[in-house]
């Protein structure tokens, strides 16, 4: 129960950096308005509307004391005429009438309790008083010996202007408080943004040559060890290059001498199986160096993934694969056409070489590139599916290139799929063989 309690309160936090930063910065100022602002209700506007209700129950009670002193129609039209004037009340006077209903307990609310509380005191007789009967007027009742008088009063005199200009400052200086509060957090977000997008672009094999640290102190240093970080890694990729270049040349210099000393021999079984293993050599050389060098090199640019994958699909189907290809979605994205290409190639020759037929499905699904390859082939077990993407690894237990190939094409998939930030996964097919299901972030 208290996990679950847990997990719906965190459901409800801002996931940012940006949204808890803020939270974390305006929850004590909110705090803060909350107990002004109640303490305001407890005391100031308590305060004035005593004062305002005792002032105007005084009047009232001023009013009935000197028709009580002076009775007759001359005293009440003198003294209605001054309270209209000097004391904005109207009086109606109803002779003989008799108060329907009176007040014996306080109304709801603050100004309606402090105001029976004063008529209370100051009447000292049977009263009853409505404050709705207009936007702007109340009206008070009051039993007389000889009928009811009734006060119209305006609403203004129990309402302070004050408590309407204390809530606008509290609203304004928190909405101007709240708007610096953002535009700060921004900019100090905004850094550490731009630190995410370069590091997510390095990953994927896109140049960051001009991200410059930038930010608060902990930013900027943490924005200098990521491009420190990057320049090892370029510095070592790129010594691997050079070392690949010379192990190349000294490999390829010894094969090429010995095809040539092959090709002087003449023909016999003896010679043409050396030639065949010489073959398999060179083959197996450029797996190695393929798998070796991956993507080191090439740029990523805008390219269209969709003809991308057309491309590569006509180039297996002339020579023979049996390929049914649909793409949903043509998709420019930012990556190195060689290396997905190596990617796409393999995949293929991987499912022509045990299957006779294969699907391919390609679309956008949510943030990723999803291109499905499905083979009616033998399929790979569940237990084996991890191992086919290790180096060298192969099925097949014999040497033998044409049946089992070199065991590097899954692995150069996955690696060229990895450099951009994706994957690829080993699927059962619905109508079986194997799902191979290569997946690429369209990116931030």
């Amino acid at each position: 129960m208290g996990d679950a309690r847990d997990g719906w309160i965190k459901s409800l936090l801002p996931k940012g950096l940006l949204g808890r930063s803020l939270l974390i910065l305006m929850t004590p100022m909110l705090l803060l308005q909350i107990v002004t602002v109640l303490i305001f209700f407890e005391r100031h506007w308590d305060t004035v509307a005593r004062q305002l209700s005792r002032g105007l129950a005084g009047d009232i009670a001023f009013v009935l004391d000197y028709l009580g002193e002076h009775p007759g129609d001359e005293a009440f039209d003198w003294i209605s005429h001054n309270a209209r004037i000097r004391l904005q009340l109207d009086l109606v006077f109803e002779p003989d009438a008799v108060l329907e209903r009176q007040i014996t307990r306080p109304s709801f609310g603050l100004v309606s309790e402090e105001l029976f509380v004063a008529l209370n005191e100051r009447l000292q007789r049977p009263f009853y008083f409505d404050m709705d009967i207009d936007d702007r007027l109340l009206e008070v009742r009051v039993q007389l010996r000889d009928g009811v008088l009734s006060i119209i009063a305006p609403r203004k005199r129990l309402y302070n202007s004050t408590t309407y200009i204390f809530f606008m400052w509290i609203a304004g200086s928190a909405l101007i408080l709240y708007g610096v509060a953002v535009m700060f957090m921004r900019n100090q977000v905004r850094p550490i943004r731009k630190l995410a997008r370069a590091a997510d672009q390095f990953g994927r094999g896109i140049d960051v040559g001009d991200f410059k640290p930038e930010g608060a102190e902990e930013v900027r240093t943490a924005a200098t060890s990521f491009m420190a970080m990057r320049d090892r890694i370029v510095r070592h990729m790129t010594q691997r290059t050079a070392l690949l270049a010379g192990v190349s040349h000294d490999l390829r210099t010894p094969l090429t001498r010995m095809k040539l000393e092959l090709a002087m021999q003449g023909s016999s079984p003896g010679v043409d199986a050396l030639k065949q293993d010489v073959i398999d050599m060179e083959r197996m050389v450029d797996a190695y160096l393929a798998f070796a060098r991956g993507e080191e090199g090439e740029q990523a640019v805008e390219t269209d993934i969709g003809k991308l994958l057309t491309d590569q699909v006509g180039g297996h189907l002339r020579d023979g694969q049996q390929i049914d290809l649909h793409i949903a979605d043509h998709l420019i994205m930012e990556l190195r056409p060689q290396s997905i290409g190596r990617c796409l190639a393999n995949i293929m020759s991987n499912a022509g070489r045990y299957a006779n037929n294969v699907a391919i499905r390609a679309g956008r699904r949510g943030h990723d590139y999803e291109i499905v390859f499905d083979d009616d082939g033998p399929g790979i077990p569940a237990d084996k599916r991890e191992d086919v993407f290790k180096p060298f690894f192969r099925l097949e237990e014999s040497r033998n290139q044409a049946t089992g190939g070199v065991g590097l094409g899954l692995t150069i998939a996955r690696d060229a799929a990895r450099g951009h930030g994706g994957d690829v996964f080993l699927e059962d097919a619905p109508g079986g063989g194997l799902r191979v299901r290569l997946v690429l972030p369209i990116g931030q």
